[in-house]
């Protein structure tokens, strides 16, 4: 059986709006994304970016700055790094609208900080226009983070410790259509390739669009689905994009050429009609050149809590390897960074889950970690290039988000195991007093 949940897991933050989409903008900074839309309801649209640490007991999450978005909801969005900055593309309605993220240290002398302003029971950054920066927090009461100069967290008792921190500038770009739906166009997906070159858009009419990165330049039209897409992903040598939609189809298209490879088939159980939810690709473990294929399928048309499939892919010939039912309807999925992890949420109950991805046996479940559907996954990541990982004691540890507003972590401890030789001992030990037991009884 999976554990369950540590005690001191759970809520990481709280944002006054519904969450749509998350992604790590840097090795220990995360971004969330949403909104309530374009009517007057008084619900922001925006981003919201916190650094995550570790305080030696549980992981803490600070507030870096909030982004607003006017009348456009957040609904996906994608995040690729240069090494000098950040690129954002949101899906905001039919469009995807670029952002330019630039990171700043900003040195503190003394707890005063240009800009910051002193309130009741914390302290609050503001930027030159007026934007909050940060909040304090039950383990930071003063509201100021110790960074040391590489921008990695301190130690909070550390009153020598050289006080500096990142903070970001969030600056729209371009801006293009990319989808044309007669009726009520929407972008539903953007995924930036691993290579940086490319960036690809589904959306309402079926069709997966390719444009150059960052430039933004169309370069490719593929009329790829006869219904919306739900999900699209490259392969982690940008070679090949996977796609699927709500006419029940999963196709792996060559990116260079736009020819269809091949589709994925399996046959569901007693008949029923399955379709598939979310796909992500993986690196295989310890093999950089080679990558696996994960989806997530639900019942059509079934109300209540039906039986959603967790399935592994041969990336060769779409073959199904590998397939695991789960107790009800799925809603999203992320893979970790070295594809040895992947989480997936529910629909009803709001549950998070974390498998091996290579035997998709179970190892952490987190019920009702959220009171409604898990709208979006990350995993903290442990290869990012942009920094240092975030240490804890935590084998993995995966972000959720939620149209309940908020943002919880979820982590599994590492599992402990015997060494070869002591279970090698223990079984000739084993042997030996059965053989005495049966010399003992005449056996």
């Amino acid at each position: 059986m999976a554990p369950t949940r540590r005690p001191n897991d759970g809520l990481l933050a709280r944002v006054n709006f519904p969450l749509y989409a998350v992604e790590m903008l840097t090795s220990r900074h995360v971004l969330v994304a949403g909104g309530g839309g374009s009517s007057k309801t008084g619900v922001a649209n925006g981003f919201e970016i916190y650094e995550i640490y570790h305080n030696g007991s549980r992981f803490v999450a600070e507030e870096v700055i909030r982004h607003e978005t006017g009348p456009s909801v957040v609904m996906n969005f994608a995040v690729k790094n240069d090494g000098r900055r950040s690129f954002i593309v949101a899906g905001q309605e039919a469009h995807c609208q670029l952002y330019y993220v630039n990171p700043r240290v900003v040195s503190m002398t003394d707890g005063e900080e240009a800009g910051e302003k002193k309130t009741t029971g914390r302290t609050v950054r503001l930027s030159e226009n007026g934007i909050r920066r940060r909040h304090n927090s039950v383990n930071n009461p003063s509201g100021v983070e110790e960074v040391k100069a590489n921008g990695v967290a301190g130690d909070h008792n550390d009153v020598n410790a050289n006080l500096k921190r990142i903070e970001f500038d969030i600056k729209p770009g371009d801006s293009i259509q990319t989808d044309f739906l007669t009726n009520e166009p929407i972008q539903r997906v953007v995924r930036i390739s691993p290579d940086g070159k490319l960036m690809a858009t589904g959306g309402t009419d079926g069709y997966i669009r390719i444009w150059s990165f960052p430039k933004m330049g169309k370069s490719s039209e593929i009329e790829a689905h006869s219904k919306e897409l739900d999900d699209i992903d490259f392969s982690p040598d940008s070679k090949h994009l996977v796609s699927i939609a709500k006419d029940g189809q999963g196709i792996v298209w060559d990116v260079k050429s736009q020819q269809k490879l091949f589709q994925l088939s399996w046959n569901p159980p007693d008949g029923a009609k399955y379709l598939f939810k979310r796909c992500r690709y993986a690196v295989s473990e310890g093999k950089q050149n080679k990558s696996r294929l994960f989806t997530i399928s639900n019942p059509l048309g079934k109300v209540g809590k039906q039986r959603g499939y967790l399935q592994q892919w041969n990336c060769e010939d779409g073959r199904l390897i590998n397939c695991v039912g789960i107790d009800e309807s799925l809603s999203s999925m992320t893979v970790r960074d070295d594809g040895r992890f992947i989480a997936v949420g529910t629909m009803f109950t709001g549950s998070v889950s974390i498998y091996i991805a290579f035997s998709l046996q179970r190892v952490l479940h987190i019920p009702n970690a959220h009171s409604m559907f898990v709208t979006g996954l990350v995993f903290l990541p442990i290869t990012n290039q942009e920094g240092p990982p975030i240490s804890s004691s935590s084998e993995a540890a995966v972000l959720s988000i939620s149209v309940d507003n908020r943002v919880c972590i979820h982590s599994l401890q590492y599992r402990h195991t015997l060494p070869a030789w002591v279970a090698i001992v223990l079984i000739i030990v084993i042997l030996f007093l059965a053989f005495m037991l049966c010399s003992y009884l005449g056996i």
